[in-house]
């Protein structure tokens, strides 16, 4: 059996989804998931965070399944700030990657139907997000509406 790949991201769950915050180091993922995880709890969802920094990937019946290593479980780096504590979970299926959007240019509209392939043999649909807006969730929600289901 092969070892399950070690990725740099973040992996939450709003409901009974699985978000994946994957993108460039320094893009705000952390920060992203963090704040989507307050308006999750304002909103009475369910939420927790399975993994920062490290995620590692396997598959069950045709789901990414994302788990967190043993030494970093329950906390999460907010950049600026330092390392926090949060209610966390171990493992999730996850259903979204969520990845850096683009302002201009010619992807201001990324295209429908999306898929990113996250290490060899998982991929997930992607939804982008740009940092700094101030509702990430709501966002999110507006584009996938069974988030938080």
């Amino acid at each position: 059996m092969s070892e399950a790949p070690n990725i740099h991201a973040t992996a939450i769950v709003v409901g009974r989804t699985g978000l994946l915050f994957s993108g460039p180091s320094g893009w705000g993922k952390s920060m992203l998931a963090f704040t989507c995880m307050t308006e999750a709890r304002r909103l009475g969802l369910f939420t927790a965070l399975v993994a920062d920094d490290q995620v590692l990937l396997s598959g069950e019946a045709g789901s990414v399944i994302a788990t967190c290593p043993p030494s970093i479980a329950g906390l999460i780096e907010l950049r600026g700030t330092g390392i926090v504590r949060q209610d966390h979970i171990p493992q999730a299926a996850m259903h979204y990657a969520v990845l850096p959007g683009s302002a201009s240019g010619e992807n201001r509209v990324p295209p429908d139907g999306e898929f990113v392939s996250l290490a060899a043999g998982f991929s997930l649909p992607a939804l982008r997000l740009l940092t700094g807006v101030p509702s990430p969730l709501a966002v999110l929600m507006a584009k996938a509406p069974d988030i938080g289901d």
